[in-house]
């Protein structure tokens, strides 16, 4: 014998999925969300070589102002966003295209619609569970990148004055954190007995690591990494692991319902 398993146990749960919604939306959705310009000051405990502030605006990053004091002169280098450009945050851009996919899921049935079986829920649970698992992801795991593909990056070309050819730049998400890190390189002479080995893909290089450049050998020198939390991310995270909670004690609900059903004698 059939049962109808009604949505009234699970129609809480979006209500989680939506508070992270609400934090990556953007100007012109209609909705309220961090579409404001908001200013982030980079630091960090270990060094005071780099200073900066970066401007976030949704899933860009819509200016930015970095100092830079060289450890061998103690010079000083400042580099701005030129004033006509914008850097696209993929990590921010993707979670929030993982969210709306799940709200989605979710959204997409009348709420009169009545679950047939116990299945069917969990078919949901489950596909809402990957996007839910995949927005996460995006913000916790920053993508490994080789030196090249950093110097290769359009991130580069983003600044004025031109960045000096000794420098590389990456910023990304990690877990609540926006990152900029700074590489200082030196070419290495082609007399050089250093054996060289080209570094492969990682989320921080560290000094001491190789690649090669056009017709240049190259070494970094000196790393420096600041951040600076954004609150709304943090929040972000904190309903994504809320609403994957609550999807897997609904799938464990009626995982007992169905078993309930499946001994029930006729």
């Amino acid at each position: 014998m059939g049962h109808t398993v009604g949505p009234q146990g699970m129609w809480k749960e979006p209500v989680w999925v939506q508070e992270a919604s609400l934090r990556f939306t953007l100007p012109g959705s209609g909705t309220e969300g961090p579409t404001k310009q908001e200013n982030f000051v980079l630091g960090s405990c270990g060094t005071d070589q780099v200073k900066g502030v970066l401007t976030l605006q949704g899933d860009a990053l819509s200016q930015a102002d970095v100092n830079l004091k060289m450890p061998r002169n103690n010079q000083l280098l400042h580099f701005a966003f030129r004033e006509d450009k914008q850097w696209k945050l993929q990590q921010i851009q993707d979670a929030r295209n993982h969210v709306s996919q799940a709200i989605y899921l979710l959204a997409n049935r009348d709420e009169s619609y009545q679950f047939r079986t116990g299945a069917e829920v969990l078919k949901l649970m489950d596909a809402v569970m990957l996007q839910l698992t995949r927005a996460r992801n995006r913000l916790t795991t920053p993508a490994t990148l080789t030196l090249p593909e950093i110097a290769a990056s359009g991130l580069t070309r983003m600044f004025a004055p031109t960045l000096p050819s000794d420098l590389l730049v990456n910023v990304y998400i990690n877990l609540n954190k926006l990152c900029l890190t700074v590489y200082q390189l030196h070419a290495l002479q082609p007399n050089s007995t250093k054996n060289f080995r080209p570094a492969g893909g990682a989320v921080l290089h560290s000094p001491g690591a190789m690649f090669e450049w056009g017709t240049q050998r190259l070494e970094v020198s000196h790393v420096h990494k600041v951040e600076s939390v954004i609150p709304w991310l943090n929040d972000a995270l904190v309903f994504f692991t809320v609403s994957l909670q609550l999807c897997q004690q609904l799938k464990d609900k009626i995982s007992v319902f169905s078993s309930y059903w499946s001994c029930r004698p006729f």
